[in-house]
């Protein structure tokens, strides 16, 4: 039994990854923000839309639409189990940072928060 692809939902966990908010999506497309929700909502986008898209998020359309969230997990948890290698035989050195990934989470709740109060300020001028 084939599984059907839901487009949106493959927007939805990359804009997640990516820690961008559905307003700012949706500010950047010229639409509301319950438009874009029906966006990643729907089974099917049209092409222009994903192009769009992707452009925002920074990734190929065909990465939305064969993004699998099982097999990026499964890339991931391999990463983790494999995360040294040897090179040389010598050492073993770390191919991520934890540091790094830390600092990248941070870099994105601030850019968020950043997100969040520019809302707010053109909100209250209008």
């Amino acid at each position: 039994m084939e599984k059907i692809v839901k487009i949106g939902s493959n927007i939805q966990f990359i804009r997640n990854l990516k820690g961008i908010k559905q307003e700012a999506m949706a500010m950047e497309l010229g639409i509301t923000q319950p438009e874009y929700s029906l966006i990643e909502n729907s089974q099917e986008v049209e092409d222009e839309i994903i192009f769009e898209i992707a452009k925002i998020l920074n990734v190929t359309p065909e990465i939305i639409k064969e993004f699998n969230e099982n097999r990026a997990f499964y890339s991931i948890e391999n990463k983790v189990d494999n995360s040294t290698i040897q090179e040389n035989g010598h050492g073993i050195h770390q191919i991520f940072s934890p540091i790094e990934k830390v600092v990248e989470l941070y870099e994105r709740l601030l850019a968020s928060e950043r997100e969040k109060i520019e809302i707010l300020r053109n909100s209250q001028n209008k």
